[in-house]
């Protein structure tokens, strides 16, 4: 059975997707400590003036941001970013053929006020990963699984407890991730490659490293041959 265990984040490029489509079960990590200045809260989309960055203000004032998780990290809605989010979305692609597919669903996604960054997050990625055809993956928050340890004993308890055979990791994770204890565990480790084809952008030159709310608004329906190779 293959598992994958990632960070909530807002509005991920394709290769979160693509590591969505390989799991049977998907879990958000979403107790482990925030990251300021990481993916759980921003993203970039692309207009005509190259790139743009979508940030979700959060509530910091008192605490340490990063010492808190991320599921306990509140959105800041004294401030009006979901409204300019969804004008700076308009604004950047109401030309691509297939916007207008997707726009009443957006539209109502930033009407939702809940108090959590990881509410507003993880049913926004569900739901995408929806529109993208992935419809056997399972999904589960690492909070409801009450796993202890650290780091890759951690990770270790949460996939032995969920009966996981393979665990998907991204590549940056060879750095610190302990081979042996996965051995140990009878888990075999698989690593990411994204080696992803381009697709029509509105305004090139083409940049990978956006949301992939721009893939879903160029191909539309085409947009998983996109993703899995």
């Amino acid at each position: 059975m293959n598992c994958v265990i990632l960070q909530p984040s807002y509005i991920p490029w394709r290769g979160y997707f693509d590591q969505i489509y390989r799991a049977d079960v998907f879990v958000f990590y979403d107790d482990v400590q925030y990251d300021k200045h990481g993916w759980r809260n921003r993203n970039r989309i692309k207009n005509h003036q190259g790139g743009q960055w979508l940030t979700i203000p959060v509530h910091s004032r008192g605490v340490v941001i990063e010492s808190i998780p991320i599921n306990q990290v509140g959105i800041a809605w004294e401030q009006s970013w979901a409204e300019k989010h969804w004008r700076a979305i308009q604004q950047a692609y109401y030309k691509a053929p297939y916007f207008n597919l997707y726009a009443a669903w957006l539209e109502e996604v930033y009407q939702r006020r809940p108090e959590r960054l990881a509410d507003f997050t993880i049913p926004m990625t569900i739901e995408i990963a929806q529109k993208l055809g992935i419809c056997r993956t399972r999904f589960l928050r690492s909070s409801e699984l009450n796993a202890s340890g650290q780091k890759t004993d951690r990770l270790i308890e949460i996939l032995s407890g969920l009966g996981a055979t393979r665990y998907i990791s991204g590549p940056s994770a060879r750095d610190y991730i302990e081979n042996e204890k996965f051995e140990t565990a009878g888990i075999s480790l698989q690593y990411m490659q994204y080696n992803y084809p381009e697709y029509p952008q509105l305004y090139p030159p083409f940049d990978p490293n956006v949301t992939i709310l721009d893939l879903l608004f160029m191909a539309g329906p085409e947009a998983p041959r996109y993703i899995y190779q």
